[in-house]
């Protein structure tokens, strides 16, 4: 005999323990991984959305030996920290090794990345489909940023605060500062 949905309604929700039922919903926890060199106001606003969808999102920081970084894994992580210390349920982390392998270790179940255009879909979607083989149980969520941070990047602000153009709409002040004091270094050192 088939149940009716009012029946399996009442059995799904059914707690002996009441008390104890409410606080069995399982934390939704996300990762938002990258390089942020640096961070920009871009990626605020996919952490912003991310931390809609989910209750706590975890920044991982990678550390990448292939590239070579204009801010130190610690600059980055101050950055970071600076940047999202008055928005709640985010943390920040480093993130070394395979990022499937972080997402498990972190119990988060979803990737989240943002794509500014379709240029972004093609190598995201590769990435996608790799963690997913890798890791079924961990989904990528694909996130826009508001319309007027889709031409920003961390590559271009680099560019443009190495010749000598203003970064501060693009990014937080904290990481102008870095880049005025970064930049004045390397002039004195004779190094552009």
């Amino acid at each position: 005999m088939h149940k009716t949905v009012d029946e399996f309604h009442l059995e799904i929700w059914h707690c002996p323990k009441p008390y104890a039922c409410a606080t069995i919903r399982q934390m939704r926890r996300a990762i938002y991984p990258g390089s942020f060199d640096p961070v920009t106001n871009g990626h605020v606003d996919v952490i912003e959305r991310a931390r809609k969808l989910f209750d706590e999102v975890i920044v991982a920081v990678a550390i990448n030996d292939q590239k070579q970084p204009f801010f130190t894994l610690e600059e980055r992580l101050e950055f970071l920290g600076r940047v999202t210390h008055s928005i709640e349920g985010v943390k920040v982390a480093p993130l070394d090794g395979l990022l499937v392998d972080f997402a498990v270790a972190q119990e988060a179940h979803a990737v989240v990345r943002g794509l500014r255009a379709i240029s972004d879909f093609e190598f995201e979607f590769q990435m996608a489909l790799m963690n997913r083989k890798l890791e079924p149980s961990v989904e990528t969520i694909f996130l826009m940023p508001k319309e007027e941070y889709t031409y920003i990047s961390s590559r271009i602000v680099k560019e443009v605060a190495r010749l000598g153009g203003d970064v501060s709409q693009f990014v937080d002040s904290c990481v102008v500062d870095s880049f005025a004091r970064k930049l004045a270094t390397a002039r004195v050192a004779g190094i552009r």
